[in-house]
């Protein structure tokens, strides 16, 4: 089922309980190293985090980024692919690439110097020749515009998809990535004038709370209906938190949420103790230089199921 109705969503989301039987994390991921980092110019024409003023220093983004992958490797196996030239913003591969399990999903993205990303076969020969995975490809110039799980955050444990609609994510993106993750429900909702993506706006907590920006949200409603499906496990932040990436992170382990060293210390001493009453820590590691592209934790990080 996909709705925009917040109703029908709350009425269908109460149907699909947390349940073992779907895997709420993933068992790898995977990043690609800011070897070309740089700001593209096409990607800030709609995206108001880019911070295109600043000087880039692509030597201390790359020591950020090993930084990154050795520490998620406490959780997950961790595999990091180089950047290739012309892609400035490559260092974000969950635009483009994401899974589930057994399939390799390639999605649509809105500007050329993204859609270079797509077309690289040692990703793709990864995941098929060596993982044996089936290949959904959704990058053709037919395709509406989807930008995975950033315009898609998926509840894995559920089967629920949380999707932002906007110029990155068209309601036949919509669709057409409900049926490539097998999704059982997604909610879809517009974007406030500004936002690009959902994954800056929340975050699922491993099928047992989410993190959420209402001032993200074009319509209060729809992110009330987010709040009242997860009621009582809803970390609420600020639109200031918003800016400092809080709400960008992941959970690649059940009991712990990873995210910028910017988002951690903008989070209350009340916010963290929400996270622990939910059962997770927190990890934190700096990526402030790489945060000047626009985006964050989350999107560093492609995972594997």
């Amino acid at each position: 089922m996909i709705t925009r109705d917040p109703e029908a969503f709350l009425h269908a989301f109460a149907a699909l309980p947390y349940t073992a039987a779907r895997p709420a994390t993933a068992r790898a991921a995977f990043m690609v190293a800011p070897s070309h980092f740089g700001l593209a110019g096409e990607s800030a024409q709609d995206n108001a985090y880019m911070r295109m003023q600043d000087v880039v220093d692509p030597q201390r983004a790359a020591r950020q980024h090993a930084a990154l992958a050795e520490a998620l490797r406490d959780d997950v196996p961790v595999v990091t692919f180089p950047g290739i030239p012309d892609a400035p913003d490559a260092v974000f591969p969950n635009n483009v690439f994401a899974t589930r399990p057994g399939a390799l999903v390639v999605g649509r993205m809105r500007h050329a110097v993204r859609r270079r990303e797509a077309l690289r076969t040692d990703i793709r020969g990864f995941f098929r020749d060596v993982l044996g995975y089936e290949e959904i490809d959704l990058s053709g110039p037919s395709q509406p515009v989807a930008e995975l799980t950033g315009s898609l955050v998926i509840d894995h444990a559920r089967g629920v998809g949380f999707c932002g609609l906007g110029e990155r994510c068209t309601e036949a993106g919509a669709a057409a990535m409900h049926r490539a993750f097998g999704l059982q429900l997604t909610f879809c909702f517009d974007l406030a004038p500004g936002e690009y993506h959902a994954n800056v706006l929340m975050t699922a907590l491993a099928g047992r709370g989410v993190l959420l920006v209402p001032d993200g949200f074009r319509d209060s409603a729809a992110a009330e209906a987010v709040a009242r499906a997860y009621e009582g496990r809803v970390v609420m932040l600020e639109a200031a938190q918003k800016e400092r990436f809080a709400a960008n992170a992941i959970t690649l382990d059940p009991h712990r949420v990873w995210m910028s060293g910017t988002a951690a210390s903008s989070l209350s001493p009340a916010q963290c103790a929400q996270l622990e009453r939910l059962g997770f820590r927190i990890g934190a590691v700096e990526l402030d230089e790489i945060e000047k592209a626009g985006g964050s934790l989350r999107c560093c990080v492609a995972e594997i199921f």
